[in-house]
């Protein structure tokens, strides 16, 4: 359905005739395809506008004439990309992480697992949920880092077995040997679900605000995210940049 919106929308661009001010554009891209704009700017290439619209970045031109949008939105918003060919730089990408950022000091880390390694100075915060394959992956590589401090927030979304284990982890006496053990080792968490768990709720509540879909989702000091399990080699070049 919404396909079918959208290539109307795209049809009608090319009838509308709006100004060059980016207030027009953000109306008259809200009015078409009813989605609220969170910021409309120029992209510096080929004189076109950056829309921000739903955690997502398409492109229009000034008269709001036709739009970049790239593949299905809901499915595949990021099948488009703005490259510098000078420099070979992926804008989008770019722009991606600055706005999808996260001040750590934002971070509700009272609601996380806490494990300190060595010194602790370098800090890194994930959302997993205990059934992730990849969140697998992860925790052995953060196991090899040294001199850090390491946040987990327990982040359910996969079924309500992860549910069920990440109350049962959160309600440990040792949390943090809770997860490690099963996480790393297998061990199934066991012990009770129903003790205050209202950590695990606020934390799927705060990832839903953040647009966090998919785990594991780590998140460096600096505020940038990145998803998914990533080489031990980019984790300890992200932490060196640490001040």
């Amino acid at each position: 359905m919404l396909r079918q919106i959208v290539s109307a929308a795209l049809l009608s661009f090319f009838m509308l005739g709006c100004s060059a001010q980016e207030a027009e554009i953000q109306k008259a891209v809200e009015s078409r395809l009813g989605i609220k704009v969170d910021s409309v700017t120029k992209a510096g290439y080929f004189g076109l506008y950056e829309v921000y619209a739903d955690g997502n970045i398409f492109y229009t031109d000034e008269k709001v004439t036709a739009m970049l949008i790239g593949g299905d939105m809901i499915r595949a918003p990021q099948a488009l990309n703005l490259i510098d060919l000078k420099t070979n730089r992926n804008i989008t990408d770019e722009r991606m992480r600055k706005l999808n950022a996260i001040k750590f000091s934002d971070l509700p880390l009272e609601q996380a697992i806490k494990q300190v390694r060595g010194n602790g100075k370098r800090v890194i915060a994930t959302f997993e949920d205990p059934n992730c394959g990849y969140c697998k992956r992860l925790a052995k590589d953060l196991q090899k880092l040294e001199n850090v401090t390491i946040y987990t927030f327990l982040y359910p979304i996969l079924s309500e077995d992860s549910l069920k284990k990440s109350r049962q982890i959160w309600c440990a006496a040792d949390r943090n040997r809770a997860w490690l053990d099963w996480i790393i080792d297998g061990k199934q968490p066991g012990g009770r679900d129903n003790c205050d768990t209202t950590a695990v709720s606020k934390n799927q509540e705060f990832g839903r605000r953040l647009n966090i879909t998919g785990t594991p989702t780590i998140i460096f000091a600096d505020g940038e995210r990145i998803p998914g399990a990533v080489p031990l080699a980019t984790l300890e070049q992200k932490l060196n940049q640490q001040k």
